[in-house]
């Protein structure tokens, strides 16, 4: 239970973080962090939480990660239902502190997209179904490598958090005009169900395509990884 807990507790904090930094900072007058600053804010969820709980539960956070681990061999599919359940109501509780905060400026309006992700007329950037799957897809799968290969027994101790809070920096650098960037279905579902309609209509994709990309991620490591026999 002290796992789950964990794992709820830190898919709280980076869908607060990040998404909190796109609903309430990115476009602040005059001092708005923009693109970067929403970019970084959520690598540094992992960041910080990688070495909060990383000794806990292995701070997966992520629906798409404990499924690619699971792949890689490196996670019990005893504990993948567990875990998955926990990471989503903690980006759903995250979700709902952050609309509480945001509905106390006056004019804020839900509809507006609370940081959802999102493809077509709902892309930031305009971009199609097409784009968004392959995205979505791809940004995982290296997302799944970066983790594999920093948490190989063979690679220096220590510094996994690291590369693995700037890989994901580097996702949202790359993605955020495309998807909004996902990579994680806790982090889409935990701020759609707030917005309804449409947000809920696409999340679809924001679950089958960051999980095939987690998986197809291991295969990948698996393949270019594996210890020499």
């Amino acid at each position: 239970m002290k796992q789950y807990g964990a794992e709820f507790f830190g898919t709280f904090w980076l869908v607060l973080g990040g998404c909190g930094s796109a609903v309430l900072a990115a476009a602040f007058p005059g001092v708005g962090i923009g693109l970067h600053g929403v970019s970084l804010a959520f690598g540094l969820t992992v960041l910080t939480m990688a070495y909060g709980i990383g000794h806990i539960s292995g701070c997966h956070l992520n629906p798409a990660v404990s499924v690619g681990l699971w792949a890689g061999g490196r996670f019990p599919a005893s504990k993948l239902l567990p875990y998955i359940v926990a990471q989503v109501l903690g980006g759903i509780a995250a979700g709902g502190v952050l609309y509480l905060i945001a509905s106390g400026k006056a004019g804020f309006d839900v509809s507006a997209g609370f940081a959802s992700n999102g493809y077509g007329e709902h892309s930031p950037g305009g971009y199609s179904f097409q784009a968004a799957l392959i995205t979505e897809v791809v940004m995982t799968a290296f997302f799944l490598i970066v983790i594999l290969g920093a948490t190989d027994k063979r690679a220096p101790q220590g510094f996994a958090p690291i590369a693995i809070g700037l890989c994901l920096t580097l996702i949202h650098l790359i993605s955020i005009p495309v998807t909004n960037t996902s990579v994680n279905p806790a982090r889409s579902t935990g701020v759609a169900i707030y917005v309804g309609g449409w947000a809920t209509a696409q999340l679809w994709l924001f679950w089958v395509a960051p999980i095939a990309g987690g998986v197809l991620g291991a295969v990948i490591y698996k393949f270019i990884g594996g210890e020499e026999k």
